[in-house]
């Protein structure tokens, strides 16, 4: 035998670990969506905000519910773009889509996601909405992170940038709608797109 078939070998040992261990059949294409859903609902709720009577955000008034609402319609429609993409792509690859690496993905992705959800409805009980912007950068980049170690790794790069976006939105607050929208949106995109055309 010789050493190219050692290596050959080696390959496919490697890729059969790596497939039983990691959920690989992530869509590149529902990043890119999730991005544009993101881009499109800040953008509508910048327009209602800006054309309302006072012109700018009241955290305890109707405006401030329906822009919570728009932000919630664009997080489900991301999830539900996610999970039919992907399931087509698993489908397509002959993998299953409710396994062992599938459950780990989705259970290391929803413990900081959750954490996170529950400590800013906390911070918005007590009033306090300054941060809530970098708040949700941070503790989405932490669960990205914290997946990746089950998926394509190169999610990480994308978790590590939202939490460094999320930071920056803390340390100037002022800027945490814009920060959001660069995070969820024109990062989502740029990398939805990097990972489609490269795996895809």
């Amino acid at each position: 035998m010789s050493t190219q078939d050692y290596l050959k070998d080696i390959t496919e040992i490697k890729n059969l670990m790596n497939k039983s261990s990691r959920f690989i059949s992530l869509s590149g294409l529902s990043g890119v969506l999730a991005g544009v859903y993101a881009l499109f609902g800040a953008g509508v709720a910048y327009y209602i905000v800006k054309t309302s009577a006072r012109g700018y955000l009241i955290l305890d008034g109707s405006i401030f519910k329906l822009c919570i609402a728009i932000l919630l319609g664009v997080a489900v429609l991301s999830v539900l773009t996610g999970i039919y993409l992907t399931t087509k792509k698993a489908k397509k690859n002959g993998e299953k889509i409710w396994d062992r690496s599938s459950k780990r993905l989705i259970l290391n992705f929803l413990i900081p996601l959750v954490v996170g959800g529950l400590y800013i409805l906390t911070t918005l009980g007590h009033q306090k909405y300054g941060q809530t912007g970098a708040l949700m950068l941070i503790f989405y980049g932490l669960a990205l992170v914290n997946a990746s170690k089950y998926s394509i790794g190169d999610i990480r790069y994308l978790g590590f940038t939202e939490i460094a976006l999320g930071l920056i939105a803390a340390v100037f607050p002022g800027y945490g709608f814009w920060l959001w929208v660069l995070g969820f949106g024109v990062m989502h995109i740029l990398y939805g797109a990097i990972m489609h055309f490269k795996y895809d």
